[in-house]
């Protein structure tokens, strides 16, 4: 007798389990499945994302991806001549890694998922991966760079995972973006680091695969106070070391609310770098503008923009044509994550397309380990490395610039990927 779809999902679920030896609440969940065959067989994606709290910069794009991922997606994706319904639940991680862990296993158990899909820095994406490693969940993520996602989850790169997968940029790639900002004969080579205690903070900041290294080895001299608190209302003591040190460079990766306690401090205490980098607190146009006037020439890295050579293979848009889509639906500028919130799904559809069994998590697994395609963020191939499970996009830094009666982001270094073209040069705050 065949096998309902629905008791073939439960079966693989209880495999899985048995295999990891996770003992997960909802249990009686993974017994049955509400899953039956139709017309058209359902693959079930979940979606984990910061919709809410400190981190909901990162998601303010998810309705309109996921409207435009679910229309294209409304005819059925093809597999061995079959028809299937690509059907998205999405869940809100809130910013937390304990939410983002507890609505993983509810899209794993319960929801009973057939790969599962997150974004949005090391407190989404690790806590979702680990959860579908340990169930044998077919996972992919991105908007984390690769050492806090790899070495953060305690990889080990001669084995690496054997479920999940992740694509974006490297630590390496965002030190080598900002070391091409800062070459500047009127800038001193004086870098004050600001660290969080936090999984981004403390890979940005080790001194082995954090910015450490390499500054010293480019001939910066590095000022780094120590790890902050996240959510600190105090850098006193920080910007006094800074000035100590004759810093004309300020860099480091933090949350906007972070970010905006500092420059304000720094401006009534009178430091005034030339140069001041920050990764994540200064990607999103809303974070600028709540800056005012001493926004204007902030730094940052680029995962993405108009500007990017690359169309989408889920629906052919151009990157222009995906962010002006955007602004024109919303009434908001285009940011960041959109390119990467809108490849994750460009991604599962190739997967979906080729894999050899779509009821066996195997099957799907190993579909993603041999993915090779463009998507609107760039190649996404996992057989080049840098480690096992993890493979690189280009990345770009560049500028906050007035252009006209707008504060724009400008792409001012290409070094890393000189076939993303540059907009502007650099200017000096001081």
């Amino acid at each position: 007798m065949h096998s309902t779809q629905g008791e073939r999902a439960a079966s693989r679920k209880r495999r899985a389990l048995l295999k990891a030896g996770v003992g997960l609440v909802a249990a009686p969940a993974v017994l049955c499945s509400t899953r039956t065959y139709a017309d058209e067989p359902v693959f079930k994606v979940g979606h984990v994302s910061p919709r809410t709290g400190p981190l909901a910069g990162f998601a303010e794009a998810d309705d309109y991806i996921l409207q435009g991922v679910r229309a294209a997606f409304s005819g059925g994706v093809r597999n061995d001549g079959k028809s299937w319904k690509i059907e998205i639940v999405s869940k809100d991680s809130q910013s937390n890694p304990n939410r983002a862990a507890e609505v993983a296993a509810g899209l794993i158990l319960t929801d009973e998922v057939d790969l599962i899909v997150a974004a949005s820095t090391p407190d989404t994406v690790n806590p979702v991966s680990d959860q579908a490693e340990a169930n044998g969940t077919p996972c992919i993520t991105t908007d984390c760079p690769w050492q806090p996602y790899f070495f953060g989850r305690n990889g080990n790169p001669a084995e690496g995972f054997e479920s999940t997968y992740h694509f974006f940029w490297g630590l390496e790639d965002v030190i080598a973006s900002f070391l091409s900002l800062w070459e500047n004969p009127r800038v001193a080579h004086k870098v004050g680091g600001l660290f969080p205690n936090d999984a981004d903070g403390n890979a940005w900041g080790d001194s082995e695969r954090g910015f450490p290294r390499p500054l010293a080895e480019a001939g910066f001299a590095l000022t780094d106070p120590g790890r902050y608190q996240p959510m600190s209302d105090d850098f006193s003591s920080q910007i006094s070391a800074f000035r100590a040190a004759g810093v004309e460079i300020v860099t480091g990766n933090m949350i906007a609310p972070d970010f905006a306690t500092f420059w304000s401090q720094a401006g009534q205490q009178g430091l005034r770098p030339k140069i001041v980098t920050i990764g994540k607190a200064l990607l999103f146009p809303s974070a600028i503008q709540s800056l005012g006037e001493r926004s204007v020439g902030l730094s940052s890295e680029i995962w993405w923009s108009p500007d990017h050579p690359f169309d989408s293979s889920l629906t052919g848009e151009s990157s222009r044509s995906l962010a002006q889509g955007y602004t024109r639906t919303t009434g908001r500028p285009w940011i960041q994550p959109i390119g990467f919130k809108h490849a994750l799904f460009e991604v599962v559809a190739d997967v979906v397309r080729r894999a050899a069994d779509l009821e066996d998590p195997a099957a799907i697994i190993e579909a993603i380990r041999s993915t090779s395609m463009t998507t609107i963020v760039g190649p996404v191939d996992w057989s080049s490395g840098p480690v096992k499970n993890v493979t690189k996009t280009p990345l770009v830094a560049g500028q906050w610039q007035k252009r006209g009666d707008k504060v724009e982001l400008v792409i001012t270094t290409n070094r890393m990927a000189p076939e993303i073209p540059v907009g502007g040069e650099l200017q000096l705050l001081a």
